[in-house]
């Protein structure tokens, strides 16, 4: 048991990011492959590729900066040509994320729109410049060059049916004009519309509907040229798709036999369209009321996927979103740019997905696994703050409108709002959920008061829950002025007994959770105070503030305790992690710091952001931590504390395994061996001292040169670098010598200048050699010096002895 509770309380050292959540689209055309799999869209330089099952990302990435201005995948899938304001065209094999080839656009200004034809052979690039272009994909070169359009060419279109060779398109004039290939001429222009045209799609051979933003689509014979029906759709039209002739689409209105397509537009609704009758049979159901005029909630795309019979549609808030074509209900949708995140947390029981807060009135739940997002409205004006209550199915959220609302995940999933609550004079700014059992939440507004509301039965009993049609309204049941400026944070004690609050006046205050009574007062920051939290296992709390401190301070007596100091900027969020003994604080510089309260020093600083992180939250197994921050961007970090241990224990037990198999071939004279594993194990001193062995030995130096030629190249660089090193001191300069001259003698010198890192050996190499030569030199003369002394002394010591025996 002790062992276990020591492994739960293992103190975390570092956390890595697991994945990241981050805008892949900020508007343009978006196409999806002809299988439904991926999804190609423009995000400024980049184009991304989203595999649409899990979410996944691949970037295509340009070499010059210059923003993507049009892009089209071929209809075999196997071509993906992209056109930037560099005036560049690039081919690309987009599964390897490689450019094939870039060749110059020729047109003079950017390319607004590119389509391919049926075969994948030809493409034609529609210009800024009022001109079309036609190239063959397959020799390479300009076929035709199109001019006779006025202004941009936003629409270009092939016939589906190759054999006739007509090019469709549409610029600023309103006009459809039908190019023919063989001639390079205009034979028609259809003029019908008194708007941008915005769509186009072929019935069949001899029929086109066209759509536009003067809110009606046009039905077209080719062989006539005349207009054969009008249907007014009384909103303006962003895509119009045709039905296919194939298919069950009773559920959308489609009784009988007949042409019928699919609007979508202003109003950010699909529409089905009877073209016989011209009348509007299906209008889909939305939860958000609808607008005459285009808003954020528009669609601005509409597309067809007939291998997956789904219609996907992209809206003016860069949400993508996928239908089944036969019932229009929704199977995935996927959020293109989020915006700056003001706060995020996890929701669920099992923690499987995140709420998010953008800069928007909308809520984001995305679901971990498949990153399908859900967009929920409710509120008027931009949430500012979320919190979840305990179980992870029920959260709140409070907003600039002044109000807040209680939301819960049914089993499904789906969340559904179930209460709100009005009643502060300002925006809601921060909120607070009881931890022990749903049963009330505290706000605090910029108004400077905080309200305690109670949370009926009928929301948290099952039974009672699953019959809320509409939402709750709530009642504060206590409401107190707390602060002489906004009140930033607020938090509720473990045991629903306190309530803390942290403001820009740099106080923090406690407060009871009863009667919303003051107990006492925190002073020590010298600037506002961003966030406060309650220590999960002691009767401590936690603050910090905009002068890039954290402080922990006594319950009891509201001394400050501890101060931690390390972050250069404003500290925005603190949590406590590993049961209160760590805490985690994220900063307006996009830095992420962990704390070890004990020991009072940070373990690890963490850059994930760019921008002011003001979400940071912590699931219940305490093993995931998400941040979100002003970048756009959402990360989920891991902790890899336990890995990282197990990799460093694993890489200690290895290094005792070699240097044991290293001092045995030492023993055994297996040299060839010990070098290759000492070179290994990056250890200059043991292949020297396994050299040194080696020259020991009866014709070391023969020995020495057949070791060193039988190494690989990489060994015989590593062996390089090191004698660079060893060849400074003057004990192990003649081993290091020994191996230069091996190196010299059996490598030709082309070979050598191949080695990595040659030019900086030599040149340190050089001096120290010389110097070695010099001392050598002296030390000779030395030597010479001293035998001439004993030379003469013996001498003289002869002729002494000569003159004693006469």
């Amino acid at each position: 048991m002790e062992e276990a509770a020591a492994g739960a309380l293992r103190f975390k050292s570092n956390y890595a990011v697991s994945r990241k959540i981050e805008p892949f689209y900020k508007g343009g055309r978006v196409q999806v492959n002809r299988d439904g799999k991926y999804m190609f869209c423009p995000c400024g330089n980049k184009l991304n590729i989203i595999e649409v099952e899990t979410g996944a990302l691949q970037s295509l990435q340009q070499d010059e900066e210059e923003d993507i201005t049009a892009f089209v995948v071929s209809p075999d899938d196997e071509i993906l040509v992209t056109g930037s304001r560099a005036l560049l065209l690039k081919q690309w094999n987009w599964r390897e994320n490689q450019c094939v080839r870039t060749w110059k656009a020729v047109h003079v200004a950017p390319v607004a729109a590119m389509a391919f034809d049926s075969t994948s052979t030809l493409l034609a690039t529609g210009g800024c410049d009022s001109t079309i272009k036609i190239w063959d994909m397959i020799k390479q070169y300009c076929t035709h060059n199109l001019k006779g359009s006025s202004g941009v060419v936003h629409l270009v279109e092939f016939h589906p049916d190759m054999s006739r060779l007509q090019l469709f398109s549409s610029s600023i004039d309103y006009k459809i004009r039908i190019w023919d290939l063989n001639s390079s001429k205009c034979i028609a222009v259809l003029d019908g519309h008194f708007s941008a045209v915005t769509s186009l799609a072929f019935a069949d051979g001899n029929t086109l509907l066209s759509s536009g933003r003067d809110k009606i689509c046009i039905m077209w014979d080719l062989k006539t040229r005349e207009n054969k029906h009008t249907v007014p759709v009384y909103e303006s039209v962003e895509a119009a798709v045709l039905l296919p002739e194939k298919g069950d689409f009773s559920q959308l209105g489609v009784k009988k036999q007949g042409l019928h397509f699919v609007t979508a537009g202003s109003k950010g609704i699909l529409k089905v369209w009877e073209v016989a009758t011209a009348a509007c049979v299906y209008s889909q159901p939305v939860p958000f009321e609808l607008k005459e005029e285009a808003s954020e909630r528009s669609v601005t795309q509409c597309m067809l996927v007939p291998e997956r019979n789904e219609i996907v549609t992209v809206s003016v808030e860069h949400n993508i979103v996928f239908y089944d074509a036969q019932t229009l209900q929704l199977r995935k949708q996927l959020a293109g740019y989020n915006d700056e995140v003001l706060d995020v947390k996890f929701l669920g029981p099992a923690d499987s997905h995140i709420v998010v807060a953008t800069n928007s009135p909308q809520l984001k739940v995305f679901e971990l696994a498949t990153s399908h997002c859900q967009i929920l409205y409710g509120h008027t004006e931009t949430i500012l703050a979320l919190d979840i209550f305990r179980k992870g199915l029920m959260f709140v959220s409070c907003a600039k409108d002044k109000s807040i609302r209680v939301w819960r995940m049914n089993k499904d999933g789906r969340v559904i709002c179930v209460a709100q609550g009005l009643g502060h004079a300002h925006g809601v700014g921060a909120v607070a959920c009881s931890r022990l059992k749903e049963r009330f939440i505290v706000t605090s507004s910029q108004d400077c008061t905080i309200k305690i509301w109670n949370i009926p039965e009928s929301l948290t009993s099952k039974a009672k829950a699953a019959l809320i049609s509409s939402p709750e309204t709530l009642h504060a049941k206590v409401t107190e002025r707390g602060h002489n400026k906004d009140i930033n944070s607020v938090t509720v004690s473990p045991n629903d007994k306190l309530i803390a609050t942290g403001s820009q006046d740099r106080l923090a205050k406690l407060w009871s959770c009863s009667d919303c009574s003051l107990l006492g007062v925190f002073t020590g920051h010298k600037r506002g105070i961003w966030c406060v939290q309650f220590s999960p296992v002691d009767q401590v709390l936690a603050t910090s503030s905009a002068d890039g401190t954290l402080k922990l301070w006594g319950i009891r007596d509201f001394s400050c305790l501890k101060t931690f100091e390390g972050h250069d900027a404003s500290v925005l969020k603190i949590i406590f992690v590993s049961r209160g003994t760590q805490l985690l604080s994220s900063g307006s510089d996009g830095l992420l710091k962990l704390w070890t309260i004990k020991t009072n020093e940070c373990v690890k600083t963490l850059d994930g952001h760019e921008d002011k992180i003001w979400g940071l939250h912590s699931n219940k197994q305490d093993d995931m931590v998400v941040t979100g921050s002003t970048d756009s961007c959402i990360t989920l970090w891991k902790d890899v504390t336990e890995i990282e241990e197990k990799e460093a224990q694993a890489k200690a037990e290895e290094q005792i395994i070699k240097e044991q198999e290293l001092s045995n071939l030492l023993h055994e004279k297996r040299y060839l061996k010990a070098l290759g594993l000492a070179i290994s194990l990056d250890r200059p001193h043991t292949v020297l001292m396994v050299i040194k062995d080696i020259l020991k030995e009866t014709d070391g130096r023969k020995h020495l040169e057949e070791n060193i030629v039988r190494l690989r190249k990489d060994q015989k660089e590593a062996v390089l670098a090191f004698l660079v090193t060893w060849n400074t001191n003057s004990r192990n300069c003649h081993e290091a010598q020994a191996v230069v001259e091996t190196l010299l003698k059996y490598e030709a010198p082309e070979t050598l200048l191949q080695y990595s890192g040659i030019k900086p050996a030599v040149e340190s190499l050089l001096p120290y050699t010389e110097r070695h030569f010099q001392r050598l030199s002296r030390l000779l003369q030395a030597t010479m010096f001293i035998d001439f002394m004993w030379q003469n002394m013996r001498l003289g010591d002869t002729a002494h002895q000569e003159d004693v025996t006469l």
